[in-house]
């Protein structure tokens, strides 16, 4: 594999960049060489953590040095192949965009010129790649918005948004599972818990699966609304 860089992150820590920007090539990158961390661990290794365009992997300083560790990340980097990203699952997920669900659309409306109807229609006419799971339980960074639909973030946070919302951050969409604060411009909602930890499989889905928002009417979230009201 090419196209890499090696930098060392604090006293017990390695970063492996693949590239500075948001793509499905870089990702794809960070992908491969952190499942192949996973399937064979080199000497050394406590944990990896794969972002955007990274994979930061932490090491047990008292059993390797870091020129060495690094040596032994360089070697499985070169002999890794470029391979195809897999084709990971499509996961639907039902969002009304209408009202009390969505207190920023007018905000959206008037940055980008767009009426209600075309952000919706825009928002939910593609399938969004899962770049990566961070900043909540289940929270996914999804890649391939319609850049029309780009809008800053609010000036000042919310103190809490609501369980299931979903939201543009600047060039970035996403869904939060949990209530927490937030600032990202929110356009709707949805009735399905994404992240419960009772489950045996906590978040219904994972880095490299893709999600597809399809609309529903208030009614239809009333009936699908899987924590019995708000």
């Amino acid at each position: 594999m090419e196209g890499f860089v090696i930098r060392q992150a604090g006293d017990m820590a390695v970063c492996v960049e693949f590239g500075n920007e948001v793509s499905e090539t870089c990702n794809a990158k960070a992908g491969s060489f952190y499942r192949s961390l996973l399937a064979a661990p080199v000497k050394g290794l406590i944990e990896a953590a794969p972002a955007f365009c990274t994979v930061t992997v932490y090491y047990d300083g008292s059993v390797i040095r870091y020129d060495r560790f690094a040596a032994l990340l360089r070697k499985r980097l070169l002999s890794l192949k470029e391979e195809k990203r897999a084709s990971g699952r499509t996961i639907e997920i039902p969002v009304c965009y209408e009202g009390d669900y969505a207190p920023d659309m007018m905000n959206v409306s008037q940055h980008t010129g767009l009426s209600p109807k075309e952000i919706i229609e825009l928002h939910s006419g593609r399938d969004y790649l899962i770049y990566m799971l961070g900043f909540l339980p289940g929270f996914p960074y999804l890649g391939g918005m319609d850049e029309r639909l780009s809008t800053p973030r609010l000036p000042a946070p919310r103190v809490r948004i609501e369980p299931g919302s979903v939201g543009i951050g600047g060039k970035q969409t996403g869904i939060y599972p949990l209530a927490s604060p937030g600032g990202w411009q929110l356009i709707g909602r949805t009735p399905v818990i994404l992240y419960d930890a009772k489950r045996e499989t906590p978040v219904l889905y994972e880095a490299g699966d893709r999600i597809r928002f399809v609309p529903i009417s208030k009614k239809e979230f009333d009936a699908l609304d899987e924590r019995g009201g708000n």
